[in-house]
């Protein structure tokens, strides 16, 4: 049974745990945060998270570790059979994260102290943003997927993504529901699902530990 290691109130921590989920893996979670002693052992960086196969082999990085859960369990897919398609969703995956999490988490210290970000920083953001939005519409259907009639992985990475985008928004002033046709009912459909309902429930539940290990009054 492969163990998912790092924290529920980390967005990278509920990509990987939400595909398990949906593929119905039976996994263990350990709740951890990147300062426990030995971490070190599972993730070299020191990230959140890391995964510990059924063999028990470390992995990290989502990216690496969602490609791995999509190997070594094929029951209901994430990624589509044909080649291009396969590869488009990739391309969706990778250009959310580049340019809408990457981007927007430059400002999420600012977010969660309340702190005003230096102007500068915010029009460096709001840049790499721009490029976000432009990908995201010409890539997505949002029918009812972002990828189409199939849920995807990149429905899973464009959800948690969103959670670090939102979070820039308050200091960029960039509604990504307005400027993307069709987002804001998707986001409606995905978090109405049972699993998502779970790992939101659990992501509250953090919020304390987190905001204490940090140092931070939680809001």
């Amino acid at each position: 049974m492969p163990t998912l290691h790092g924290f529920a109130y980390s967005n990278y921590y509920n990509i990987p745990k939400h595909a398990l989920l949906y593929k119905g893996v039976e996994f263990t979670e350990d709740l951890v945060y990147p300062s426990a002693p030995g971490y070190d052992k599972l993730s070299p960086a020191l990230k959140v998270p890391s995964m510990t196969t059924d063999d028990g082999q470390p992995l990290c990085e989502s990216a690496v570790m969602c490609e791995y859960i999509e190997e070594a369990y094929p029951e209901k897919p994430l990624l589509p059979k044909d080649i291009f398609a396969r590869n488009q969703t990739r391309q969706l995956m990778h250009m959310a994260e580049l340019y809408l999490e990457l981007s927007n988490r430059r400002l999420i210290g600012f977010a969660f102290t309340g702190k005003p970000a230096p102007e500068a920083l915010v029009e460096e953001v709001k840049a790499v943003v721009e490029r976000g939005i432009n990908s995201i519409n010409a890539l997505a259907k949002f029918d009812p997927w972002v990828m189409g009639s199939e849920f995807t992985m990149a429905d899973i990475y464009l959800f948690y993504v969103l959670a670090v985008a939102d979070m820039g928004a308050g200091s960029t002033g960039i509604d990504l529901n307005e400027r993307i046709p069709g987002l804001a009912g998707w986001r409606e459909r995905f978090a109405a699902d049972d699993i998502s309902k779970k790992v939101d429930a659990d992501i509250q539940e953090n919020k304390e530990s987190f905001f204490s290990y940090i140092g931070i009054p939680a809001n």
